[in-house]
C-alpha cells in the first residue's frame, strides 16, 4: 500500500545567476554553468502517520550547464533534529520516486551525495530569510535594490506550471556560500540571485 504524504512551508533559494534567474524563463544560466540550491522548511506536513512541522532539507548542487542537461552533482542535506522515523521519511522524498520537485532534481542528477545529517537554523522572514546549515552552508537573502534611490524593488514571478513554487517574492543572496568535502560543492555566490516562496505538496510513496 502505497504511503500519502503531504508538505507545506517555505522554500529559499539562491544561486550563481544573475537577478532573476534565467532558469525561471527556460533559458540557459547566465554563467553557463548553475551552482545552488533550495531549503525548503516544513511548518506542516505528514508522511503516512510521521508527523513533518518543523523540519527543513535541502538540495544543494552543481550543474555544468543548465539542469535539464543533466549530469548534476546533487548533496541533500536534512535536519539533524529529525527523529529515525522523520529521517527515513524525509530520505524517501530527497530520492525523487514519491512526487514534489525532488523527481524533477533527481531526474537530472549523475552523482548523489548524502544525506549528511546537520543542524539547521532557519529564520523565515521574507526577503529578510536566513539560514545555517551547521558549518556547511549559509544564505542571507536580501532585497533588490533600485539602482537610482537605493530604495527595495518589489518583484514577484507568478508561474502556475512551476514545480518548485508557483509564485516567487524575486530578490538577492547578500550571503550565500558552501563548503562541503566535495570538489564541486564549495561556491560564494553572495550577492547574486535569491528567491523566497511558499510550497505545497503532496504525493505517494511506493511502500
Amino acid at each position: 500500500m502505497a504511503t500519502k504524504w503531504t508538505a507545506k512551508g517555505v522554500l529559499i533559494g539562491a544561486c550563481s545567476c544573475d537577478w532573476g534567474c534565467p532558469c525561471s524563463f527556460d533559458a540557459p544560466p547566465t554563467k553557463g554553468k548553475c551552482e545552488g540550491g533550495y531549503v525548503w522548511h516544513i511548518t506542516e506536513g505528514r508522511f503516512g502517520e510521521v508527523p513533518l512541522a518543523g523540519l527543513s532539507m535541502s538540495w544543494l548542487a552543481h550543474s555544468p550547464a543548465a539542469l535539464h542537461k543533466g549530469n548534476v552533482t546533487g548533496l541533500t542535506l536534512i535536519d539533524e533534529k529529525a527523529n529515525s522515523s522523520q529521517r527515513a521519511a524525509l530520505t524517501t522524498l530527497s530520492e525523487g520516486k514519491s512526487g514534489g520537485p525532488w523527481v524533477i532534481f533527481s531526474a537530472v542528477t549523475e552523482h548523489r551525495l548524502g544525506p549528511k545529517f546537520a543542524p539547521f537554523q532557519v529564520e523565515t522572514k521574507d526577503l529578510a530569510s536566513r539560514v545555517k546549515i551547521g558549518d556547511l552552508y549559509k544564505v542571507q537573502l536580501g532585497p533588490i535594490l533600485n539602482p537610482v534611490s537605493g530604495e527595495p524593488e518589489e518583484i514577484y514571478l507568478d508561474k502556475p506550471t512551476g514545480f518548485t513554487s508557483k509564485r516567487l517574492t524575486l530578490g538577492k543572496s547578500n550571503v550565500m556560500r558552501l563548503k562541503t568535502e566535495f570538489k564541486l560543492l564549495n561556491y560564494d555566490h553572495s550577492g547574486l540571485y535569491g528567491e523566497f516562496s511558499h510550497f505545497d505538496y503532496a504525493g505517494e510513496a511506493a511502500s
